[in-house]
């Protein structure tokens, strides 16, 4: 009748019965066997997922401490030292990525891109911010990703190895950064680029934010050919570049028309100033 519970179809059956027939199941049988093979397979997919998140995890924050770490090249009294150091540390990345392709070995990476992901965009990051200050360029997708393609230390295996197999080629490893996470991580990059903009103007440097202003355009330029036409992540990253570029051609400005009135000590605060203005500009509007 109308107001009343509609009665399922299992209600039918006795609770009893169904009991029953669980009990009778053969555990052997061929339905059995094969649902427990799809829960091995799921169970051992979930942990080699959870294991690249922590891969992942740990990726992005030795990243970041690299990251860190060179914007202290346009204070330290020898660069080449803080380049040296950033390499040691970019090598730990790399050791770290080299456990991730292992773990694809096999399988299908995009299946597995949301666990990575955000690692490898951190490491792109890392990676292009030491190769522009190296050479002031850009670096490809292309020469990162001949970085990550790893080969066997192992000498363990060179032990073991037995008399026939010394004649077979060496374990190799690799993990391809998608054009995806390449694009993230430039558009990150931006943002390192005018904290060192501002930061290179305090301790004097006044050459590096026209350089860098140069530079943050032909990205910006690049970025709006792809356009709304690309995947979301990298037009969302584009009113963050814009916002990067605005900041690093105001401070060009203030130096090409305040650069003679405002001491070089005081040059810094001003751009914070006016930075912190731009923003809550952006945010009203």
């Amino acid at each position: 009748g109308s107001g009343g519970f509609r009665k399922r179809k299992h209600d039918n059956f006795p609770h009893g019965q169904r009991r029953e027939e669980k009990e009778n199941l053969n555990p052997s049988s061929a339905l059995m066997t094969s649902f427990k093979s799809f829960q091995l397979e799921l169970d051992t997919r979930h942990d080699k997922y959870e294991r690249l998140v922590k891969l992942s995890r740990d990726i992005t924050i030795e990243s970041k401490r690299t990251i860190f770490l060179l914007h202290r090249f346009t204070s330290a009294p020898n660069g080449e030292e803080i380049l040296n150091e950033s390499e040691v540390k970019l090598d730990a990345v790399r050791r770290k990525i080299k456990q991730v392709a292992q773990e694809l070995i096999g399988e299908d990476m995009y299946q597995f891109h949301r666990a990575i992901s955000p690692g490898l965009q951190e490491y792109v990051e890392a990676v292009s911010f030491q190769y522009f200050i190296k050479t002031r360029s850009l670096i490809s997708v292309e020469e990162i990703n001949k970085q990550l393609i790893f080969t066997a230390e192992d000498r363990e295996e060179t032990t073991n190895m037995t008399s026939n197999s010394r004649d077979k080629q060496p374990h190799t490893w690799s993990l391809k950064v998608t054009p995806v996470d390449y694009l993230l991580g430039v558009a990150d990059l931006t943002g390192e680029l005018m904290r060192l903009c501002i930061s290179s103007v305090g301790n004097g440097d006044i050459d590096t934010p026209f350089e860098l202003s140069q530079f943050l355009r032909q990205i910006y330029d690049g970025f709006t050919f792809i356009g709304n036409t690309g995947p979301y992540e990298v037009s969302k990253k584009l009113y963050t570049l814009k916002q990067s570029l605005a900041k690093v051609e105001n401070a060009c400005y203030t130096l090409k028309v305040r650069g003679s009135e405002i001491p070089k000590h005081m040059l810094a605060d001003v751009f914070s100033t006016k930075t912190e203005l731009i923003d809550q500009e952006e945010g009203l509007s």
